[in-house]
């Protein structure tokens, strides 16, 4: 019963809807839990059609300047919906020297701990890094002509997201 009270009052205020269907590129990370509280930034690009191999080749010898330090959280394309559309999702770095945190305050040294971006600030600071990369802006100069439009968004995630 709450969820049909609910279902008719979100109708009241959604004016639109769409849907995608959405495969992960194979050069980027998968998506790992991550500690918070955290925001991350969406980048969505509509390509021009013909393109996505030319991006995708492109992305794929690029992606190792944002892989550093962990920032390319996940790289996904469109395959059923509105198609040449590209999404990237963007956090920062890991935890400082690898050191992880487990149950019960354990300490190891492993694997750098995922993060995000801490807030607005550390994005941009993370984004000016990464065009003091030889090589990064090499890369947006042969993929800015592939593109039709684009977006970012800055989310914050819901408290179930293991994204935090």
């Amino acid at each position: 019963q709450e969820y049909l009270e609910f279902r008719k009052e979100r109708s009241r205020m959604l004016l639109s809807r769409r849907n995608q269907l959405l495969l992960e590129f194979s050069f980027w990370n998968e998506p790992q839990p991550r500690q918070g509280p955290n925001i991350y930034e969406l980048r969505t690009y509509k390509l021009k059609p013909g393109t996505m191999i030319e991006w995708g080749n492109n992305w794929a010898r690029a992606i190792k300047y944002r892989q550093e330090n962990q920032e390319a959280v996940g790289g996904f394309f469109s395959q059923i919906g509105e198609l040449y559309v590209v999404h990237h999702l963007w956090g920062k770095g890991g935890t400082p020297g690898g050191v992880r945190v487990g149950l019960g305050g354990s300490v190891c040294q492993c694997h750098p701990v995922p993060a995000a971006y801490k807030d607005l600030q550390s994005r941009e600071e993370t984004r000016n890094a990464a065009w003091r990369k030889r090589g990064w802006d090499e890369n947006v100069y042969y993929t800015v002509p592939l593109i039709r439009t684009m977006e970012s968004r800055i989310m914050i995630p819901l408290k179930i997201s293991p994204l935090q």
